[in-house]
């Protein structure tokens, strides 16, 4: 029994909670169950939520909330992004309100006596305060899948039968944004005398007329196969580390799983069916390390790709048979070199017969060898755009036409956005272990950075010599190199004089510190560090940076992103500037400050007329120059309703 199972069960019996035996059989459900000690007393019904948690909420002197009003909740996409989803799911909480004034972060946990946790969700986040409230585990669990994930069904889980019978009273009424947008409804802190005197009475030891009595039921068969989040990371883990010894693939697999998440998501599949085919993605590689990258593109342009796919497409399924992994999975991987005109193989099975994540795979993997392997068809790393463009080419032949057009709306959107923002970062990990960055490469990804590696000093020098890099994340023992070497001849360089540096190293010697900080670094971190905390210092940071710098102006054209995905994109990003559109027929501007339209013009038309008229272009070019400051405002109304007066207009087809 660990500490806290025996701390929190005296808690219960010393307040007559639970008696003795109760507290004996939760504990054993415990060991074999391994849930949190809450959620076994929950599950047996040896106690009530309410009466739960204003025990604990007592004992840790801490509000509380309940899973009943957490499903009600609408966390805000400015709360999410101050943490991390993975560095919340790591550590058990997730974000609700924020207030300005105090610069503090109210989080949901079930264990707000945690300091150490506490002080990295202050780190993570760069709030002054971090304020606790408590919630039961599993119902903070799904707090953060339902925000970070978009899972309408994360709460159903729960029984709220009981919770809407117990009247409860509120030491505080809300929890609100700066926005002034509501998180949780209220906090319960206070229980009515009703509340109380259920309290002061034990549980019954003999339930009531017409119905059974909890019973301790066996516990079920242990699970087979893939088992959730948990094995899908340990892929993602281990596959990033057999890749790392290839400068082709390092990383590969990551990518594709990213981009086939987010395909399942355009497609909403369910997270379990997502998870499928996320670890179809990280696994469809292994074993096939030989000379060529074998994509369904390249198999089907060479006839040595061709041959070595055919010999090696049933490996990954031999090597993990003891891992029994979901059918699913491995069709997936079986017929991933399949083609939509029935020529491919092992089958020559055609159109939809092929299984959906065949068909998601053999396009998600062309496109991440298009876009990161010089050794590709085209013998060159290619844009979004040129690979998206490529694997047109091939729509209705090698690839579902469907999902190609659902994917570089997608990919382009995404692109686009990025841009829009300003959000993504180029990054150099300079590092002699791929074993020591494996983890933190994998974080920086996740949250938006493009992330290059580097082994040796010359290595990272002449990536930097490219002058694209705006962040540097530097061991100093480079085994021959010297890492503060490397940073002094960087900052001789122009290209190298404002790059943001940090270094991650197991010095920690002092005089290492002082010359690093001479030099110019932003932050000297010693290992071993979270890397979930260390990469959201590193996006604080660059987002630092950026509002202190100017810009650049962004361009495109209307076919990679609609004009209303565009002005929602700006309004949420509340970005200023001006937004120039050439058509077909005329130009025009619209004017954004803090991301609301305040003015626009098209050929004749001024203020709100004219941004209608520009909604209804689907042809034509864009250019963004975010210097621009509009002198006044023209249109009051909000961008919100903007959009939707401009879309029942072309709707109405007025």
């Amino acid at each position: 029994m660990s500490p806290k199972t025996r701390l929190l069960c005296d808690i219960f019996v010393r307040e007559k909670l639970l008696t003795a035996p109760q507290a004996e059989a939760a504990t054993a459900r415990v060991q074999w169950s391994g849930e949190r000690i809450e959620e076994a007393i929950l599950e047996l019904g040896l106690m009530t939520e309410p009466d739960l948690l204003k025990a604990l909420a007592g004992y840790y002197k801490a509000y509380f909330v309940s899973a009943e009003k957490l499903a009600k909740a609408e966390v805000p996409r400015a709360l999410l992004d101050m943490i991390p989803r993975r560095f919340a799911e790591k550590v058990g909480v997730c974000p609700v309100a924020f207030d300005a004034g105090a610069h503090a972060l109210s989080i949901v946990t079930a264990d707000p006596d945690d300091l150490e946790v506490l002080r990295e969700v202050q780190l993570a986040s760069g709030a002054r305060e971090i304020k606790a409230v408590l919630a039961r585990p599993a119902a903070v669990r799904a707090l953060v899948a339902k925000a970070y994930g978009g899972d309408a069904h994360a709460f159903a889980v729960f029984d709220r039968g009981p919770q809407a019978q117990v009247q409860v009273a509120y030491e505080r009424n809300q929890l609100v944004t700066a926005g002034g947008e509501t998180a949780v409804g209220a906090i319960e802190s206070r229980v009515t005398a009703r509340e109380r005197e259920s309290r002061s009475r034990p549980p019954a030891p003999k339930a009531a007329a017409g119905r059974e009595p909890a019973r301790i039921s066996a516990p079920p068969p242990p699970e087979k196969g893939v088992t959730g989040a948990s094995f899908v990371e340990l892929l993602h883990v281990l596959v990033s580390l057999l890749e790392s010894s290839r400068a082709d693939l390092r990383g590969h697999s990551a990518q594709v799983a990213r981009l086939v998440r987010r395909m399942a998501e355009k497609l909403g599949l369910e997270p379990g069916a997502t998870a499928i085919l996320v670890a179809a993605a990280f696994v469809h590689d292994l074993g096939k390390m030989g000379q060529y990258h074998l994509t369904a593109l390249n198999c089907s342009e060479y006839d040595g790709h061709k041959v070595a796919a055919q010999k090696a497409v049933g490996v990954p399924a031999r090597l993990l048979e003891q891992v029994r992994l979901p059918s699913e999975t491995v069709d997936a991987v079986a017929h991933m070199y399949e083609r939509y005109d029935g020529k491919g193989f092992p089958d020559s099975t055609a159109g939809k017969d092929i299984g959906l994540g065949a068909r998601l795979l053999a396009i998600c993997d062309t496109y991440a060898d298009l876009t990161t392997n010089a050794r590709n068809p085209f013998r060159k790393t290619l844009s979004p755009q040129e690979a998206c463009a490529a694997i047109g080419k091939y729509a209705g032949t090698i690839f579902d036409p469907n999902l190609v057009d659902l994917f570089r709306n997608t990919v382009l959107g995404e692109e686009l956005t990025a841009r829009l923002l300003s959000s993504r970062a180029n990054a150099l990990v300079v590092d002699l272990d791929p074993e020591e960055t494996t983890v933190l490469e994998l974080r920086m990804s996740e949250q938006g950075f493009s992330v290059k590696t580097a082994r040796t000093a010359e290595q990272a020098l002449r990536v930097l010599a490219e002058g694209e890099t705006d962040l540097v994340v530097s061991e100093i023992d480079l085994g021959s190199g010297d890492g503060l070497a490397l940073l002094a001849e960087a900052r001789r360089q122009p290209w190298g004089k404002d790059v943001a540096w940090v270094i991650y190293t197991r010095r920690q010697e002092r005089a290492a510190a002082q010359r690093a900080f001479e030099l110019g670094v932003v932050d000297y971190v010693t290992k071993p560090a979270s890397a979930d905390v260390l990469v959201a210092k590193l996006k604080a940071l660059l987002e630092q940076r950026a509002s202190a710098a100017k810009s650049g102006g962004v361009s495109g054209s209307l076919r990679e992103m609609g004009l209303p995905d565009m002005v929602q994109v700006l309004f949420h990003g509340r970005k200023s500037g001006n937004l120039k559109i050439r058509g077909p027929e005329g130009l025009g501007e619209i004017h954004f400050a803090d991301g609301h339209v305040v003015d626009a013009s098209w050929r004749d038309l001024r203020g709100e007329e004219a941004f209608y008229a520009m909604l209804r272009l689907v042809e034509g070019d864009f250019a963004l120059d975010p210097s621009f400051r509009a002198a006044g405002r023209v249109i009051h109304q909000s961008s919100e309703a903007l959009l939707l007066e401009g879309m029942r207009r072309m709707d109405e087809g007025v």
